[in-house]
């Protein structure tokens, strides 16, 4: 840079510098003047000193700063923030001294000062150099969090965001910072705040969804995930996270059938929990905890999940139908009926708890839904004529045990039943009078247990109230072939 380019630069700094060709024409001029003049007109003789020593002081201001230009331009820093504070030292109300000695200070990684030089420039030009300070806080905190300082870091990006509040990446890198420094309650206060306050980005809900991974609460990490999606359906981001989370349920599901399959149903519920976490919304995994809390006889935990099951089937079957989703209807369909199945045995075992414990109210309205939900099991008839029973609903027990037989001909255990039940109400006809009644009852009772010698026995009895003597002594016939041991049957017979 030559003469010229200099003198044509100090201007713009010190814009009441002058040159050495002014100082002699100003000392001329004093010298050549007459001394005794009005004092109204001419300075002092002080005031030209003063006026002088400030003409001086500014040429050798401008003097260091351009020294220090020319040291920035041949990478001498040290020696540039030598010459820079020289001049601040005389002109400290320099705005550009400040901020050239602030660029050597970040030359030299100084971040300190050069923030400090920086704020010292914002002080005499406010607002003018605040996006550059905020660079400085920003890249001293990124190398302190390089070095693992990320209190320190954390406190550099901070200062960051407050002088330059619009800028998202300085808080971002805060979050990091207090991400490294395991403060993960706070930054997830953080993100929950900018989510409500601010307008929600998928950039935002996926950053929330790392988070909550990072502190294994893996339900609210999927829900992040979706929220994501549904804002950016491409988030590649959110997709591979969302792959990640299905890769660990599925894998936890799989763990969790094993140890199921070898007895171990608690370590097999807690693997399925596992996978629930990390996919709150497949229905199968519903289903595989409500077959364990079955299994386990917490049976309104399962008829919960079951319910949980049949509705995100429902769902599903919804978005495969907008998706045309070619084999979507068969593992709807699938998943649909296993889920109303497995909840019409939830009802049928917990109503043969309540029937074990004399809840026979409490059975029967459970069985009602069961056999509302599945009309094709017997037992369900059967559990339900036995509750019929206890109550003394004959009827409605005979009706259910007649069901069970047409749909199981020949089980002995239906035929057992059929047989009680008649043989009860043929006892009823008989004390109420109804010999005849009774008579045709307590024959249904031996087609149905032709073993049982008390059926011949009271059918004996009736059949001589209607003077059927002949069927009577029939029947004490068989109860004695039956029951050698009946003395009642023996002393009847010998009167006859």
């Amino acid at each position: 840079m030559d003469a010229r380019e200099e003198t044509a630069e100090e201007p713009s700094l010190f814009p009441t510098a002058v040159s050495e060709e002014q100082l002699e024409e100003a000392k001329t001029e004093s010298t050549s003047k007459p001394l005794y003049v009005s004092s109204q007109v001419f300075p002092a003789p002080g005031e030209k000193r003063m006026l002088q020593g400030s003409l001086i002081i500014q040429k050798r201001a401008s003097e260091h700063y351009m020294n220090g230009k020319e040291a920035m331009e041949k990478c001498q820093y040290e020696k540039a923030v030598i010459c820079f504070s020289k001049g601040i030292n005389l002109q400290p109300e320099q705005t550009q001294l400040y901020v050239s000695r602030a660029e050597a200070y970040l030359q030299l990684c100084d971040f300190q000062s050069a923030a400090a030089c920086f704020k010292q420039a914002c002080v005499r030009q406010p607002r003018s150099f605040s996006d550059r300070l905020a660079f400085v806080y920003y890249l001293q905190g990124q190398c302190l969090f390089d070095r693992g300082l990320f209190l320190d870091a954390l406190e550099s990006f901070t200062k960051a965001a407050q002088v330059k509040p619009g800028c998202r990446t300085s808080a971002v890198r805060s979050l990091a910072c207090l991400t490294a420094a395991g403060h993960l309650t706070d930054c997830l206060q953080v993100l929950n705040d900018w989510i409500a306050s601010d307008e929600p980005t998928s950039d935002l809900y996926v950053l929330r969804a790392r988070l909550h991974k990072q502190m294994n609460q893996n339900s609210q990490c999927y829900r992040d995930v979706q929220s994501a999606l549904l804002l950016k359906p491409s988030c590649p981001e959110a997709e591979a996270l969302l792959l990640q989370l299905r890769e660990a349920g599925e894998g936890a599901r799989r763990a969790a059938v094993g140890r199921a399959l070898t007895g171990h149903l608690s370590e097999a519920l807690s693997l399925i929990n596992l996978a629930l976490g990390n996919c709150p919304e497949d229905g199968r995994l519903y289903l595989c905890r409500a077959i364990l809390y079955r299994r386990l006889q917490d049976f309104s935990a399962a008829i919960e999940d079951l319910l949980q099951a049949a509705e995100l089937s429902e769902a599903e079957e919804a978005v495969r139908r907008q998706a045309e989703a070619p084999d979507g209807g068969a593992q709807r369909g699938w998943l649909q009926k296993e889920a109303e199945l497995q909840l019409v045995l939830t009802y049928n075992d917990l109503a043969v708890q309540c029937f074990g414990r004399g809840l026979y109210a409490e059975a029967t309205v459970l069985l009602n839904k069961a056999v509302q939900g599945e009309k094709g099991l017997a037992g369900l008839y059967l559990n339900r004529g036995d509750c019929f029973f206890r109550q003394r609903e004959w009827s409605f027990a005979l009706a259910d045990y007649q069901q069970a037989e047409e749909m199981l001909p020949g089980e002995p255990a239906v035929r057992l039943r059929l047989g009680v039940v008649h043989h009860t109400l043929g006892s009823l006809y008989f004390e109420e009078g109804r010999f005849h009644d009774a008579a045709v009852m307590f024959s249904a009772a031996v087609r149905q247990n032709p073993t049982a010698s008390r059926y011949y026995e009271n059918r004996s009895k009736a059949f001589r109230k209607v003077l059927n003597w002949e069927r009577a002594q029939q029947d004490l016939i068989c109860t004695l072939i039956l029951d050698p041991t009946n003395e009642e049957s023996c002393s009847t017979n010998s009167q006859s």
